[in-house]
């Protein structure tokens, strides 16, 4: 019975974080996914077993470096840099240019739309839930399951973006989700960024490899994740809202945090026009859970991490696979 309650918790917080980050539009997905594999648990159509791991410390000082190369000043396809606040302008003048371009696509009604002219696809990846230092095989083996249920890809402009529609990327459509920044232009600076490098690629393009600055609860558009990557936003408040989860001691606000490191991105950019070509966006958080309890279980602790990558240009298939969307 505790394994099974145990269960049900990891899958339930499992739930909320992929619910905050996917957004309100795919509630039908997260409902279903987290009944079904609740579900699972309890009528015993899961498989028992189990395993210890050593638990991920979230809260490890530091911030280090996962890009290979060091960034050196210099010319790289007929663009100085001399220094990370060069590679964050020219990032700023490529994405803002990128986002000014729009395409024509056949939406699934037949319907003439005007999108992005660059979009992408997603994926999310969850890792292993550790709950007290141990990692449960059971509950990891769900995992997938899980988020193929609830997660569902969309096509979206460059990150961090609230629309593929550039005249709704600024939420000011929706009186309830009003955004402090206009997501068709990036506030990414020099500051934002921990690392980064250029490569010339010989062909008329070049590649920026950027490493932002790690945050905490990062917000779309508030911090050095946030101006870079698509991020959870404030998860506690998705936490707090589970009527089956509480706390021991102290609030959702204080027991749920989330770390953003390690993640990057590379983006190829065209020199002659400064549009982006195709990139890739690594974000990558640890998210700790503590003090909670749910029924005769009490004062646990949960760690996961969580890969989400944005893949740029989508394909055509992902498109039409994704939203029944085909380029004009």
């Amino acid at each position: 019975m505790k394994k099974s309650l145990k269960s049900i918790l990891c899958l339930v917080l499992v739930a909320a974080f992929v619910f905050s980050l996917a957004g309100c539009a795919k509630i039908n997905y997260v409902t279903n996914g987290t009944i079904k594999s609740i579900r699972e648990v309890k009528d015993g159509s899961w498989v028992n077993g189990g395993a210890d791991a050593a638990a991920t410390d979230a809260d490890a000082e530091g911030d280090p470096i996962v890009l290979e190369k060091e960034f050196e000043a210099g010319t790289y396809g007929g663009v100085e840099f001399n220094s990370l606040d060069d590679v964050a302008n020219y990032y700023k003048e490529a994405y803002d240019y990128t986002k000014s371009l729009t395409a024509q696509y056949i939406d699934a009604d037949g319907n003439t739309v005007t999108f992005y002219k660059l979009l992408g696809d997603e994926n999310m990846t969850i890792g292993d839930v550790i709950i007290d230092g141990s990692a449960n095989a059971v509950v990891n083996k769900l995992i997938p399951g899980i988020v193929s249920n609830m997660f569902k890809p969309t096509p979206y402009g460059l990150v961090p973006c609230y629309n593929r529609n550039p005249d709704l990327d600024n939420n000011s459509e929706d009186e309830h989700k009003k955004a402090d920044h206009d997501f068709r232009t990036t506030e990414f600076s020099g500051e934002d960024i921990l690392a980064a490098n250029v490569t010339d690629n010989g062909d008329g393009t070049i590649t920026l490899e950027i490493q932002p600055k790690a945050a905490e609860m990062s917000t779309r558009g508030d911090d050095s994740q946030g101006r870079f990557f698509e991020v959870l936003g404030d998860i506690s408040g998705v936490v707090a809202d589970i009527d089956a989860v509480s706390f021991t001691e102290g609030t959702a606000e204080e027991n749920v945090k989330v770390t953003y490191k390690g993640g990057k991105g590379v983006i190829k950019i065209n020199t002659s026009t400064k549009e982006i070509v195709e990139a890739d966006y690594d974000m990558e958080a640890v998210v700790n859970v503590s003090h909670a309890s749910i029924a005769v279980i009490k004062n646990k602790s949960a760690t996961l991490t969580i890969s989400y990558v944005n893949h740029y240009p989508a394909s055509d298939e992902f498109l039409l696979s994704s939203k029944n969307l085909k380029r004009a």
